[in-house]
């Protein structure tokens, strides 16, 4: 072999024969190969293995994009490189040419949170502040868009630095979302599934438009503030109450407590009162379509008109509303002077609290049996 010929096959070494990417980390994105001067020689082997596409970048401009498979590097499968660099005859010498290698693995269990509370207008609690957080997965779908709008001329491109990018606009989409939606608050946490359904949507073209693709987006909690949490269960436990059956409850409650405070004869009238007054409205909250009635088997074929129920009455004790009460029951509280004259009471009809002295059907209890002077008199 002369002294050219080795001089000639040590140049030939200087080019690249094989390009391809085997050394890379899970997180890396994008990496461009490297070689000396960018010089790729003719017939040189391009290897792109499963999970990658190679892409070549010519002086700025994107030219030819390979996906996985193996390749000779000649004008036949370079057609945008050849026009750019106006190989009218193929080419003999090497040329020069950025090789950037793109990982289109699916990258998965990433996260994302909203820095910020986000404020919602419910109807029914106002202005409230909620926070979400979740998972998302992607992979790139556009080789040759991801590495003109975002990698750049950057040689190593990892997972963390596209994250950060991906996290705002997904916080960003993701208030837009909710507040759009209009759902009462509690809903929020309850509908995780169609929210994110419904997020993944909104946010795709975002994503397609620098060469993303969003595979999967996960709302795993909607938080609130804790005092906001009780309201709301609150709130549902009482819309799910039959009130009326509540409030008869709450009136026999109350009765049997005032009973339970009274002694002697008063008190025995007031657990007597108590008794018919509590076997009324249970008998009403057990038979409700029949207003406490007997059983149809118990009943005679005419129904009789009912009974015409005895005045109730209200009272202030110690600084106290007490009752409901019959008027036996009010005179035996005045006989043991749990109640005087100038006591407060009250009863439908009535349009304030009036001193028990004012009240014409109670002045009998005064003590009062004189007829009043004839007029004139």
């Amino acid at each position: 072999m002369g002294i050219f010929d080795k001089i000639k096959e040590k140049l030939s070494h200087e080019f690249i024969d094989i390009i391809e990417w085997l050394d890379y980390t899970p997180d890396t994105i994008c990496h461009r190969f490297e070689r000396y001067q960018n010089e790729i020689k003719n017939n040189a082997k391009l290897i792109v293995r499963e999970g990658q596409t190679a892409v070549f970048i010519n002086e700025g401009q994107l030219a030819d994009v390979f996906t996985p498979g193996t390749y000779t590097l000649n004008t036949q499968n370079l057609p945008i490189l050849t026009t750019l660099k106006g190989w009218k005859y193929g080419f003999d010498s090497p040329f020069k040419a950025e090789v950037y290698f793109v990982n289109t693995h699916l990258f998965t269990d990433e996260k994302w949170g909203t820095k910020n509370p986000i404020t919602l207008n419910d109807e029914r609690f106002g202005l409230v502040e909620i926070r979400a957080f979740g998972t998302y997965a992607f992979k790139i779908s556009d080789a040759g868009k991801f590495i003109t709008d975002i990698v750049g001329t950057d040689n190593n491109f990892t997972n963390f630095e596209i994250n950060e990018h991906l996290k705002s606009l997904i916080a960003t989409r993701f208030t837009d979302t909710v507040g759009e939606a209009n759902l009462p608050i509690e809903l929020y946490a309850a509908n995780t599934t169609e929210l994110s359904e419904t997020c993944k949507e909104v946010m795709q073209p975002e994503f397609q438009s620098v060469g993303i693709s969003l595979e999967k987006f996960f709302i795993e909690n909607v938080s609130m503030p804790e005092d906001l949490k009780k309201e709301i269960f609150e709130y549902s436990r009482i819309d799910k109450l039959d009130l009326d059956k509540l409030t008869k409850f709450k009136t026999a409650k109350a009765i049997e407590a005032a009973a339970a405070n009274e002694g002697g004869t008063a008190g025995a009238g007031m657990g007597m009162g108590m008794g018919f007054v509590l076997a009324q409205q249970m008998g009403g909250m057990m038979n409700p379509q029949m207003g406490g009635q007997q059983p149809p088997a118990q009943q005679a074929t005419s129904m009789p008109p009912p009974i015409p129920q005895p005045t109730q009455y209200y009272y202030a004790a110690n600084g106290q509303q007490a009752g409901p009460v019959t008027i036996e029951q009010l005179s035996a509280l005045f006989a043991n002077r749990t109640i005087n004259k100038d006591s407060l009471v009250w009863k439908q009809g009535l349009k304030d609290w009036t001193p028990l002295k004012d009240v014409d059907e109670l002045k009998a209890f005064l003590g009062g049996n004189t007829p009043p002077p004839l007029p004139g008199a």
